[in-house]
Parts: C-alpha cells; structure tokens; sequence
C-alpha cells in the first residue's frame, strides 16, 4: 500500500466552492481579483479561469444561496491558493487590494513563497502567493525543505507595482 506515489506532473485542477450570493462571488473573483467569466448556469452557478482555462474556480449556490458562512472552527475548507507566475503579478494584486481598502488578514513570507491572505465575500480563505524558484527554496544542512512563517516585506514587494 505505501509503494504508490501520486504522478509528479498531478496538480489540482480546480477548486468549486459553495457561496450565499453567486453575484457577490464573481464581484470579487471576477470584478476585484481579475478571473475570466467562463460558463453561466443561470444564477445558480459560475465557472470561472485565469488565461481561459475552462475553469479553475467553481461557484454555487446549490445547498448554500443566503446561508451564513461556514463556522470557522469546524471541518471545511482552510484556504484556496492562487498562485501568481511572477513576483510582480503579487505585488500588482496587493497594490489593487490596497487603492480599493480590501480587507487584508495576513501577509507572510514562507521561504518557497510570499503570499497575502484575505476572505471573499463568504468567509473562504483566500490566499494569493509567488513562489520563489526552487533553487531558492531554504533548506537545512541536510538538504531538507525548511519552511517557515515571517513577516512579509511589503514595502518591498510593493516598489515592483510601480
């Protein structure tokens, strides 16, 4: 049982999420953070890619059209990750959070990635990373991956968005 690895080339094809207000959701997905409308079911559900993939993020309102978000000590959902291909893609994003005041909840520097993190509309966890190039990436004196959690530079990142 333990001989099976999972292909190196697999990657999450996309996350669905269940939301209250689907037109709150594409507002921030779609308006605020720049997804690509894809595919409409009426109003009850939205697909939506970055560079016209058919869909990375899923939107529903199936089980959950005017529900109260998830509680956040409970089983669920943590966070989704939306990985930017460049450093100066993060530091874009961030100054446009910053110029229309949405509510940041963290920014951290993890060694393999920077990232910030924020809530949509529903309470999901959002977070928006660059990761460094694996050369980069810190290890210990036995070549092991040593991640961590540190403070953010933001002023740094944010002399790229200029």
């Amino acid at each position: 049982m333990n001989d099976y690895k999972i292909p190196a080339q697999t990657r999450i094809g996309h996350v669905h999420l269940k939301v209250s207000d689907l037109q709150k959701s594409l507002d921030f997905y779609c308006g605020l953070l720049g997804f690509e409308k894809m595919v409409m079911y009426g109003d009850q559900a939205a697909f939506i890619s970055a560079g016209g993939y058919h869909h990375h993020i899923g939107l529903n309102t199936w089980h959950s059209k005017s529900a109260s978000p998830a509680p956040e000590y409970a089983p669920g959902l943590y966070h989704t990750a939306i990985l930017y291909p460049e450093r100066k893609d993060l530091a874009l994003i961030l100054k446009r959070l910053i110029d229309v005041r949405y509510q940041i909840t963290g920014a951290s520097d993890h060694g393999v990635s920077e990232a910030i993190y924020l809530n949509d509309p529903d309470q999901n966890g959002v977070e928006l990373y660059w990761d460094r190039p694996k050369e980069e990436w810190p290890v210990d004196e036995n070549g092991d991956l040593t991640m961590f959690t540190r403070r953010l530079n933001i002023e740094n990142l944010l002399q790229l968005a200029n």
